[in-house]
């Protein structure tokens, strides 16, 4: 299998070696399997509307995080791999400009425009879906996992809350979505917002 044209990556001794951690191609499938679940449990009326509350959180910070990371890393790799597909990412970069407004102005679980945002993100998934599936044909399981790692730094340091009018391409999202982190982080530990999966199993606090 032949090279293609990355993002910044650190050099290796060769194609041959596998650097340790997890492929991005198979870190997008899962965040979009655990997307959709959420998606599915804050649109479901019979959860308690507490726990509707909960999940709304957590689904808020994971689409920030995971669009952070999807436009450092995946879409920029996409557009050097795959030339032909460069519109769709443009789309794509417009459609995540659109899912975070419309997060953004998202008032709750019970807000009506819950369904659109419900809309957006199930349409994400299949249209990402459909780059990641030719981009694992043309690059290396060492390419993909190398830039699997810094997929996971970035959501690491990515905001928590929607941000549409950041910058979505490299360099000036690599430099401005960690700052933005770092004030959602904060707002996040002051207001005790839940903002991972693991957060919907804690107890609330007294």
């Amino acid at each position: 299998m032949s090279a293609v044209p990355l993002p910044p990556l650190p050099p290796s001794a060769d194609d041959a070696y596998r650097p340790g951690g997890r492929s991005m191609a198979d870190l997008a499938d899962t965040e979009h399997r655990q997307l959709l679940a959420l998606v599915d449990e804050v649109t479901d009326v019979a959860v308690a509307p507490g726990r509707r509350r909960e999940v709304l959180q957590v689904l808020t910070a994971m689409v920030s995080r995971h669009l952070s990371a999807e436009e450092q890393y995946l879409l920029p790799t996409v557009r050097a791999a795959l030339p032909d597909a460069t519109a769709r990412v443009e789309r794509e970069i417009a459609a995540d400009a659109a899912l975070l407004t419309a997060l953004k102005a998202l008032a709750g679980p019970d807000d009506p425009t819950l369904a659109d945002v419900a809309a957006r993100i199930r349409r994400h998934v299949a249209a990402v879906a459909e780059l990641v599936t030719p981009l694992r044909e043309v690059a290396s399981d060492a390419e993909l996992i190398r830039l699997g790692n810094r997929w996971e730094i970035a959501e690491e340091a990515a905001p928590t809350r929607p941000h549409p009018g950041t910058p979505a391409t490299p360099p000036w999202n690599r430099i401005v979505e960690p700052a933005v982190g770092v004030v959602d982080k904060l707002r996040d530990v002051v207001t005790g917002r839940r903002t991972q999966l693991a957060d919907l199993n804690r107890r609330p606090r007294e």
